[in-house]
């Protein structure tokens, strides 16, 4: 299967993220902070990457866009992992570089569908 980036401060959306990646069968690799995520992209060239916006130090938008801007990460697509669900929230996200959006609280099926269909290339 694929080796999916999870980008996420919050212990607790990490955990569940790895779990439903891992039972899906993807090998999964973790990152605390932007930074740090920008770091493990690079060298490890991930199928995907989840990223959460609200990030402490730099937010999820800023990393997306070092990503975008960067050859050798550009091509790996970006799914925003994100409590942020208002209206506009999305276009925004996705105008900043994301290639789709998961809202928070993550809906299983949703979530591994969404993956699914990104890893496909939809």
């Amino acid at each position: 299967m694929a080796t999916v980036l999870v980008v996420e401060d919050n212990a607790a959306n990490m955990t569940l993220a790895v779990f439903l990646l891992q039972s899906a069968g993807h090998r999964v690799l973790s990152a605390i902070d932007a930074e740090a995520g920008l770091t493990i992209a690079r060298e490890s060239q991930p199928d995907l990457i989840l990223m959460d916006i609200q990030l402490p130090g730099m937010d999820g938008l800023a990393a997306t866009a070092q990503l975008k801007a960067d050859a050798a990460t550009r091509a790996i697509p970006v799914v925003a992992l994100t409590a942020l669900a208002m209206k506009g929230d999305e276009e925004r996200i996705r105008a900043a570089g994301c290639d789709g959006y998961i809202a928070k609280p993550i809906r299983y099926q949703e979530f591994l569908a969404a993956i699914a269909a990104r890893l496909a290339g939809a």
